[in-house]
């Protein structure tokens, strides 16, 4: 399965009917900023380079952010902090993200997500996120990241089950999530913890922008 393949399997995944209506649900309703938009609604694919060398990990997607502009990351507070670290580090070309046709463009770095549909309270259940791990498993077959940052516990924790599962890392003892954490997994390859750029941890400030900086400035020196 080539990249655009495996996009276009995600996009028309229906594995997770909660997941699915409550997608669509969220695009016929909308939030009032954005009613006269048309809604996503659906899977979001993965986003950037299939060659990249930096694999980011997210939770899921956005209501009304990947959920109403179909991109990773793109159209919510998130995906401003997001691009515009990645953009400070060299692995994208502009540091804002508002739709799928903005003319951004990930450099050597690749987006892609635990679970692809956005779950109600950003919660998806432990079977969602098994059925949706297919794509995670497909993701990293195709992606020859060295490095990989995983953005939140749930995506550090989808990574530790693929890591344990490829033989890049033994099942026991299983390294615990932190901000900052580094793991080196086989074969040349290393992972990064980060805390979700969410509004929860943003806003409180449990996670300020020279924490997420820090966690890139890694990301670029191990690629160096």
């Amino acid at each position: 399965m080539d990249w655009d393949s495996l996009n276009c399997a995600i996009v028309r995944c229906r594995r997770c009917p909660r997941l699915i209506a409550h997608c669509r649900n969220i695009a016929r309703r909308k939030r009032a900023a954005y009613r006269d938009e048309e809604y996503w609604g659906k899977p979001v694919p993965n986003f950037g380079c299939p060659t990249a060398r930096l694999l980011v990990v997210g939770l899921a997607p956005g209501a009304h952010g990947a959920n109403r502009t179909g991109r990773m990351f793109t159209g919510d507070r998130s995906g401003d902090w997001l691009y515009a670290a990645l953009y400070r580090h060299g692995f994208a070309n502009q540091p804002q993200a508002r739709r799928r046709d903005d003319g951004l463009r990930l450099l050597d770095c690749a987006i892609t997500a635990a679970c692809h549909c956005a779950p109600p309270g950003n919660r998806p259940t432990t079977a969602e996120l098994a059925a949706c791990s297919t794509w995670l498993t497909h993701t990293l077959d195709l992606v020859p990241a060295r490095v990989i940052v995983a953005l939140g516990r749930i995506a550090w924790h989808a990574i530790l089950r693929e890591a344990t599962s490829r033989g890049w890392l033994p099942a026991r003892p299983r390294p615990t999530f932190r901000h900052g954490a580094e793991v080196t997994l086989a074969e040349g390859r290393t992972l990064l913890a980060s805390y979700h750029p969410s509004q929860q941890n943003t806003f409180t400030g449990r996670l300020t922008e020279p924490m997420f900086d820090a966690v890139f400035r890694r990301a670029r020196q191990l690629l160096r």
